[in-house]
């Protein structure tokens, strides 16, 4: 009988094939054990580990001889599964709960998992917040080796059925994968197999399975809550990655139809492939810029590759993460902004100061605020002000890159005056030390995130100060609305289309257009081509997304007439309900 579940759409596109279930979690038995045994529980939870760091190095060896056609977020998430596996703390309190309680080596790991979980959860940004993931399927590891359980490897292509032919009898049948969840080191099969695509039980927008599939060009549903369980092995089933929609035991007819939209994306993704070196330009003449959002510096190739024109925003919080305190120094940071630059061979970075706070801590302390709410807390520009012999370790590192190509410099969520003046004289400051030091460094443009109600509100102070704003819709839509989307209960809330919100954007694209100052998008909206008219006739000319979004948009931008939509983006502007105008 068929019947749908539903998702999180993070990967467009149609994938048909028979389901592939991956195991699910391993069984942990709970049992005390003699104090005689602690010594003997430790080395086998010290072996577990050790051959899972082994099995990642392994993996890395094996990104490293695919070369080009490895997908570079892999490397970097095998990265950070190796620092969560060489972080003491993991191993401390396991050990704590062995030595101290007599807990067996799993149910300690466990244990230990489900507290470290708890400080995750805690965590407001939801980028970070996913990363419990990642630590869950360190554990998961760990837990395969000490109980002798293979990982899943990737199955070998199947025999066709009479009603595989509905598909195509030249092909073998395609393969999906249905998982509970997927780790990077899963996520590598899918360049060595035959999957098609891949829906996963839990996971968000921000997900490493969600990044690897938007790279990869995977049809991809995740947070499917419980498709593992639902769906059985060999099942006929479609992924709909452009709604969000896992259909099993389709009928002829939906096979057809699906089939039918398969084969259509397929052309529609040649035709993107085309537009790559095409000028972003409306019907009417308005040239548009493209731009890319990276996470690495090793991200920079795959920008320029989707027809990037420069990257938009480089997060460098990255850099920062899973430290344990040891922040990365001025050299450690200059040498990665470096390689980005370069890398983008004489084209523009926006290279954002770190987006980190108290809900997002980067070494053990437990703050005693850890209870407030942290979306409102010391975090951001907030947290950097704070911190200001890290912030100045960064603005020269910034700077010193700048001399190698062209650099703009991003501070993210400002509000006040006050703020806007100690963020600049600190910069003053630190080209101060690099004068006294003999270091060279680079000219940048200064620009601010608008990402709080507060400076959308605020523009001309902004303006005068800054040669450019950024607006960040993630949180100016969260911001405004009080909605935290990744909470269940109102998520359906989160709207991007509320008269309020969009008012914020036009107004700040408006301004920015009168004082003749560059503006550009970063947030989700972005890279939604749903939303890619509406922006054009507010003015927008600089859209900045990830960079598998970029030829999508490119073609409704090359389709646009701004001279037709200005009126048009007035009406929705007016809309109680702009949402209908968009046919949303």
């Amino acid at each position: 009988m068929t019947f749908a579940i539903h998702g999180l759409p993070v990967a467009r596109g149609i994938a048909i094939g028979r389901a592939v279930l991956m195991g699910g979690r391993v069984d942990v038995a709970h049992y005390f054990i003699d104090p005689a045994q602690v010594d003997a529980e430790v080395t086998r939870l010290r072996e577990g580990r050790n051959a899972v760091i082994d099995e990642i190095h392994r993996l890395q060896h094996t990104i490293v001889q695919m070369g080009k056609e490895a997908p570079h977020e892999l490397s970097a998430l095998l990265d950070v599964h190796l620092m969560l596996l060489q972080d003491e703390d993991l191993i401390t309190g396991v050990k704590y709960w062995i030595r101290e309680r007599l807990y067996n080596a799993e149910w300690a790991l466990t244990t230990q998992l489900e507290q470290l979980s708890r400080q995750f959860d805690e965590m407001e940004d939801e980028y970070l917040r996913e990363r419990k993931a990642d630590l869950e399927q360190v554990a998961e590891r760990i837990l395969r080796y000490m109980k002798g359980v293979a990982s899943p490897v990737a199955p070998t292509p199947r025999r066709k059925s009479q009603q595989d032919l509905l598909l195509d009898d030249s092909v073998d049948v395609p393969l999906v994968l249905v998982a509970h969840d997927l780790s990077p080191a899963d996520m590598l099969q899918f360049k060595q197999s035959v999957f098609a695509g891949f829906v996963t039980d839990v996971g968000g927008r921000n997900s490493h399975t969600a990044i690897v599939a938007r790279s990869m060009d995977i049809p991809a549903v995740v947070g499917a809550r419980s498709a593992s369980q639902l769906v059985r092995q060999d099942d006929w089933v479609i992924i709909d990655g452009d709604d969000g929609v896992l259909i099993v035991d389709p009928s002829p007819i939906i096979l057809a139809e699906y089939g039918f939209k398969q084969r259509q994306a397929e052309l529609e993704r040649g035709r993107l492939a085309r537009l790559r070196h095409t000028p972003a330009v409306t019907i009417d003449g308005h040239k548009v810029e493209l731009l890319a959002n990276i996470e690495m510096p090793e991200d920079a190739p795959t920008a320029l590759e989707a027809g990037a024109v420069g990257v938009g925003l480089f997060r460098s919080e990255f850099l920062f993460m899973n430290r344990r305190g040891r922040l990365p120094d001025e050299d450690e940071q200059y040498e990665a902004y470096r390689r980005a630059v370069e890398g983008m061979q004489g084209l523009p970075v926006t290279i954002r100061t770190i987006d980190v706070g108290a809900d997002k801590p980067l070494d053990d302390v437990q703050r005693e605020e850890a209870h407030l709410n942290p979306a409102l807390g010391l975090r951001a520009i907030r947290w950097s002000l704070a911190d200001p012999a890290m912030f100045l370790t960064q603005l020269r590192a910034v700077l010193r890159a700048a001399a190698y190509g062209k650099v703009n410099l991003l501070i993210p969520m400002l509000a006040h005056a006050s703020e806007i003046r100690q963020t600049l004289s600190l910069l003053d400051f630190a080209r101060a030390e690099l004068d006294n030091r003999g270091v060279a460094y680079g000219p940048m443009q200064v620009g601010a995130m608008i990402e709080i109600p507060a400076a959308a509100l605020s523009l001309r102070t902004f303006l005068r100060y800054f040669d450019f704003l950024s607006i960040g819709t993630n949180d100016l839509i969260q911001y405004t609305l009080a909605i935290d989307r990744a909470d269940e209960s109102v998520a359906h809330l989160y709207d991007p289309l509320h008269p309020a919100v969009l008012q914020l954007v036009a107004q700040t694209i408006a301004e920015c257009n009168a004082q003749g100052k560059g503006v550009s998008v970063c947030g989700e909206m972005a890279g939604d081509i749903s939303f890619t008219r509406l922006l054009l006739g507010l003015g927008l000319r600089t859209f900045s997304m990830h960079p598998a979004q970029i030829l999508a948009v490119k073609q409704e931008v090359l389709r646009a007439d701004t001279r037709r939509l200005e009126g048009w983006a007035k009406e929705v502007l007016a809309s109680e309900e702009p949402g209908k105008l968009l046919g949303q």
